[in-house]
Formats: structure tokens, sequence, C-alpha cells
């Protein structure tokens, strides 16, 4: 029995790791992409742009006016999916390292959504000094929401892996 229960708070702490090493890669990513000045930022947008409508015709054939505007319109989506995204990892990694404690749900849910807006928040101010960059209320909107979803996905996740695990149990 002692065993058991040891056995199990070494994997938990080494789940505890992994999450904490990965959320604290995934913080560090944020940051180096926020570091980077509004050209060079700017031009990885364009370049994932250009390599998703390459194979569009009708984007393509545009006039270089309409295509210039389209593409703008098109590489700002871009740049939201990619807030959105990071931060849904943010949320992932937040709740699967808070389910190896004994916490309530809600108070989890809480618990990642305040860290991950306090690093949205943090990120966005950190954006203000980045000559070509400039701090947005609506990233740091697009970034909560980005987390709140993570977190969801991660509850979903871990309820439907205990029910497979009772259904497991039972046979």
């Amino acid at each position: 029995m002692k065993n058991e229960n040891e056995g199990e708070r070494m994997k938990k702490n080494i789940i505890r790791i992994i999450l904490s090493i990965l959320l604290l890669c995934t913080f560090v990513l944020i940051f180096g992409f926020s570091s980077q000045d509004g050209e060079k930022s700017g031009g990885i947008s364009q370049k994932i742009t250009q390599v998703i409508t390459s194979n569009i015709n009708s984007i393509q054939e545009l006039e270089k006016i309409e295509k210039e505007e389209v593409l703008n319109k098109i590489e700002y989506v871009v740049r939201k999916l990619a807030h959105f995204s990071i931060y849904a990892v943010v949320g992932i990694l937040l709740m699967g390292l808070l389910c190896t404690y004994e916490i309530e749900n809600n108070k989890r849910i809480l618990i990642t959504v305040i860290v991950g807006m306090l690093y949205a928040v943090s990120d966005e101010i950190h954006q203000g000094f980045i000559p070509g960059r400039s701090p947005q209320f609506t990233d740091v909107l697009i970034d909560t929401f980005g987390v709140i979803t993570g977190a969801l996905c991660s509850m979903i996740i871990l309820k439907k892996r205990k029910i497979y695990e009772k259904k497991k149990n039972s046979t």
C-alpha cells in the first residue's frame, strides 16, 4: 500500500515537472515572439499568409491593390489565430498542471484564467517597449479566450479519461 502511494506521488511529481517545463517553454516562446520588432513580426505573418494563400487562385488572380487588401485582412486573422492558439496551449498546460493537485475544478479554472490573463497583460505591456509594436487590449481578450478554451479542452479530455478508466476497471 505504501509503495503504491509513493509510486503515485512520484508519477504526479514527474507529470508536474514535465508540465511546468512545457509551460515555461511556452511562456519563453511567447516572450520571444513579443520581443521581435514590428518589421520582423509582420514579416513572419506575411510569409505564413503567403503560404496559406499561394494556391488559392481567386486571391492570386486579383489586381495588385485588391490582392494586398485581401492579404492584409488574412494576415490580421493569422496574427489573431496565433495569439489564440498559443494561449490555448497555455490553458491546456496550466489546467493539466493544476489537475495534479487536489483543487476544486472551479478554482482550477479561475487560477488558470487569472494566470493566463496576467501573462497576456504582461506580454502586451512588454510589446509597448518594442519598436514597431504596441499593446492591444483586443489581444489580451483573444489570449484570455484562448486560455479559457484550452482549459475547457483539458477538462473535457481529463473527464473522458476518467470515464474510460472507470469502464476499464469495472470490466
